[in-house]
C-alpha cells in the first residue's frame, strides 16, 4: 500500500526491562525501514556524541515547559532532574504523510499518549516476559548492570507488569521469533483499519459513480 493512501500510525512498545522490547522494536524497524523512532525532548545537556534533533530535541526548561503549556508535547515526564518529553508536530506530520512512528516509553507515557489528540491513530502493545525467574535471567545475561542495578529493575518491573491492561494487545515473548511475527501481523491489521484509510471514502465514492453510470 503507497504511504500516502493511508494515514501513520503511532505504536508505542512498552513492557519492563528485560522482556524484549528493545529487541522487537529494532527487529521491527528491520522489517519495514520507513518506520521511524520518535526524537524525544529533554532538558538535560547533550552527551559527547550526541546530536541535536537526531539523538535528542536539546532544550532549554523554560522552552520545554511553554511547548507542555501550549500542548506540543504527546507525553512528558521529569526524570533524574531533568524533563523528558515527545513533541507532537512531527508525530503529527508523519501520521498524515501516512509513515509509522515508534515509541518505547513506560505505561505512564503511554498512558498520556493515548489521550492526547493522536490518541485515534495509537496502537500500544505491551510485551510480558514468560515469567519472573525469566526476566531475572534475561536482565543477568546481559551482563550490563551490576547485582543492585538488576534488583532495582526487578523490583520496578512489577510496576510496569501491573498496567498490562490499559493496552490494545498483550504479548507474552516466550519465543522472539513467534512474537516478532505477531506483532508484524498487529502492525499490518491496524494499518488496514478504516480510520487509518483516508481514501476509503472516495474510493466508494467512485465505486457509486461507476454504479449509477453503468444503470443508466
Amino acid at each position: 500500500m503507497a504511504p500516502q493512501t493511508r494515514r501513520g500510525l503511532l505504536i508505542i512498545l512498552s513492557s519492563p526491562s528485560g522482556a524484549g522490547k528493545s529487541t522487537l522494536a529494532r527487529r521491527l524497524m528491520d522489517w519495514d525501514p520507513s518506520l521511524s523512532f520518535s526524537v524525544s525532548a529533554t532538558t538535560r545537556p547533550p552527551r559527547p556524541g550526541e546530536v541535536d534533533g537526531e539523538h535528542y530535541h536539546f532544550l532549554s526548561e523554560a522552552a520545554f515547559k511553554k511547548m507542555v503549556a501550549e500542548n506540543a508535547m504527546l507525553e512528558h515526564a521529569f526524570v533524574f532532574g531533568n524533563f523528558y518529553g515527545s513533541p507532537v508536530a512531527p508525530v503529527a506530520e508523519a501520521i498524515e504523510a501516512g509513515r509509522d512512528v515508534l515509541f518505547d516509553i513506560d505505561w505512564q507515557g503511554a498512558q498520556q499518549i493515548k489521550t492526547s489528540a493522536l490518541r485515534d491513530h495509537v496502537l500500544s502493545i505491551f510485551i510480558l516476559p514468560p515469567s519472573i525467574d525469566e526476566l531475572r535471567r534475561r536482565l543477568e545475561a546481559r551482563g550490563q548492570d551490576t547485582p543492585e542495578t538488576i534488583a532495582k529493575r526487578m523490583q520496578k518491573s512489577w510496576d510496569e507488569i501491573s498496567h498490562w491492561d490499559g493496552y490494545d494487545y498483550v504479548l507474552i515473548n516466550d519465543d522472539l521469533d513467534r512474537t516478532e511475527a505477531r506483532l508484524k501481523q498487529i502492525v499490518e491489521a491496524e494499518r488496514l483499519k478504516q480510520a487509518q484509510q483516508p481514501g476509503l471514502q472516495g474510493h466508494v465514492r467512485m465505486l457509486h459513480d461507476q454504479f449509477e453510470e453503468g444503470m443508466t
